[in-house]
């Protein structure tokens, strides 16, 4: 039997000896990159029910199918950890998108501040940078999505029962990530995380956040990182914790 050269994600959920016909990207970059054969073997994953071995048997000009084999993996308990994040400048955002979703981040959550200088994302290009993540991590999952919203109304409306961890670089004084959660671990089995744009939060911002009742406030150390590296700093340390 061939080993598998790649993995694909797939809308279609996934069952033994189904026909899944790959089509467009995947299609090119199976057909024109990896030079892929019939009798090739390619995992596929929906986010739904695991991992399946698939076969090729058949390429053609507009589609190449596969017949699902035999399931490989289950999909394991994920951490439920959201990323809240102010929109930046869409080749910084992709690095952000990519890492969180490497690093098991369930949940995207872009939110409009007083000082957010990118109002709007492209959620076409943000889609395929999760699901490229995903199958380039062998993760099992594709994360969610979520409109755009204000930081009021993300504030207002906030579960009390998901920690939320803030990274406020206004504060010089706070304790670093793992020793602010190492003791919040059994209080909260949910969480989230929140990072501001290139210009931090206001002050008025500030405090509506820490009023939460569920906020631990930290601190990523002396330096003012951009907003993606402060986002992957904030996420690793949070799941070396949690997880």
């Amino acid at each position: 039997m061939k080993m598998s050269k790649t993995r694909l994600f797939v809308t279609k959920k996934l069952s033994a000896n189904i026909l899944i016909y790959i089509k467009n990207k995947q299609h090119h970059f199976l057909k024109n990159v990896l030079r892929t054969k019939k009798e090739d073997n390619i995992n596929l994953f929906d986010g739904l029910t695991g991992e399946w071995l698939s076969k090729v048997i058949s390429i053609n000009r507009d589609n190449i199918v596969l017949q699902i084999q035999n399931k490989l993996r289950e999909i394991p308990q994920e951490s439920d950890l959201w990323l809240i994040f102010a929109p930046i400048k869409s080749y910084r955002m992709n690095i952000t998108i990519q890492k969180a979703t490497e690093l098991g981040v369930s949940r995207f959550i872009p939110i409009l501040t007083e000082y957010t200088n990118q109002a709007k994302i492209n959620v076409k290009n943000f889609e395929l940078n999760m699901i490229e993540a995903s199958e380039q991590s062998e993760r099992l999952s594709v994360p969610a999505l979520d409109k755009t919203i204000k930081l009021d109304d993300l504030v207002n409306n906030f579960p009390s029962d998901r920690g939320l961890v803030f990274c406020d670089e206004g504060n010089e004084n706070l304790p670093t990530i793992y020793n602010s959660l190492i003791n919040e671990t059994k209080k909260y089995k949910k969480w989230s995380v929140i990072v501001g744009p290139e210009g931090g939060f206001s002050e008025k911002e500030r405090r509506a956040i820490s009023s939460l009742s569920s906020c631990i406030s930290v601190s990523l150390g002396k330096r003012i990182l951009r907003s993606d590296t402060a986002t992957t700093a904030a996420i690793f340390s949070i799941q070396s914790v949690i997880e």
